[in-house]
Order: C-alpha cells, then structure tokens, then sequence
C-alpha cells in the first residue's frame, strides 16, 4: 500500500493542492474523513521494518508525518477545517498555500510506483536531475549520494519536507533548472 488516495472529482480537477496539518498519528484517519466528505486526497505512504522483542513487522507509515494533502475548492474550507484531528492547513501569508502540481505528481508517481521510498531531510541545493526512463521516467528531484546509493530526492518547498527515492545515477539526466523556474532554488553545486 505505498499511498492512500481518493480519486479526483469532476468539481476537483480545476482545483489546487493543498497542505493540512494533523495531530501525530492521524494522518490515515483524516484522510479517510476527508475522502469521506467529498476531497481527493493524497497520503503517500513508505514501508518500513519495526522489530519488537518477540517479532519483525512491516508498517506503513506516512512519507510526510502529520500532513495530509488535500485538493478541494476552499469555498468548503470550513468541512477541511472541522475534520477531528486536523490541526490547521499549512499558510502563507495567513491563506491557505497551493502545493504546486509538479510537486504532488513527483510524490504520487514515486509512491505508487513500487521503487523504494523514504523521508529524507529537505533540501534547497544539489545537483537537479530528471529520470529519463522506467516507472519515474519525467520526475524532477535533487541527485544526492548516500554511501554506494543513488537517490532521488523529492520536495514538498512549502512544506520544507523532502522524500528519498532509490534510482541508478545512469537513468538521470542534468537539468540546468527544475520544472523550467529556477528562481526559488539554488544552482546546481556539482557535475554527476
């Protein structure tokens, strides 16, 4: 189960992302509600093995914990609002902020795709690289190196979250800019 998502209405599809906030732990409960009341959601999920004394379980357990992507028209802000547990959305300039769409796509196409995926410390800098082919063919993200691995990483900007995804280094390709602006992020550092 690499994510929990509703699928899109006909009066969502014009409609923006948005971040919600949610008390720990309740990120599968309120995206249920919210699906419940009429609004895609997307919770992408990651796996991961806990060992207790007596066994080993897989869990799945939020990629972004306490936030839930919401996509909806905020004339019905106050049914998003009055969901138990959600604590607020995510603002910017006291007004609700929309998650760009090449962002959320990132997310959902990695979550669903069967590749390994994990949190990751948000970064602003790197090296920005496009997949040039397999499942993750067109998603933009920063290259970065952990010990003999390549991964992909995908950020949420307004969220100052990020995910890490397992790819081979040979199936990117360097972009000069991500998703054609690149006046919110830094210069690449270094050469692939």
């Amino acid at each position: 189960m690499p994510s929990i998502s509703s699928e899109p209405g006909q009066a969502n599809r014009g409609s923006s992302w948005y971040a919600v906030y949610t008390r720990h732990q309740h990120e599968k409960t309120i995206a249920r509600n919210l699906t419940t009341k009429g609004f895609e959601t997307l919770l992408p999920l990651y796996q991961v093995r806990r060992r207790w004394q007596d066994r080993v379980k897989v869990l799945s357990l939020p990629l972004f914990p306490c936030y839930v992507f919401v996509r909806g028209n905020l004339e019905r802000r106050l049914d998003i609002i009055t969901t138990p547990g959600l604590h607020s959305f995510v603002l910017s300039a006291g007004q609700p902020a929309s998650i760009p769409p090449a962002e959320i796509e990132a997310i959902r196409r990695s979550a669903d795709s069967g590749v390994c995926v994990e949190p990751h410390p948000f970064l602003k800098g790197g090296e920005w690289v496009r997949v040039k082919s397999g499942p993750l063919e067109g998603i933009q993200g920063i290259l970065v190196r952990k010990k003999t691995q390549s991964l992909l990483v995908l950020s949420v900007a307004m969220l100052g979250k990020s995910a890490a995804v397992e790819i081979d280094a040979y199936e990117v390709e360097r972009l000069s800019r991500p998703y054609g602006n690149g006046t919110r992020y830094a210069t690449a550092l270094s050469a692939i």
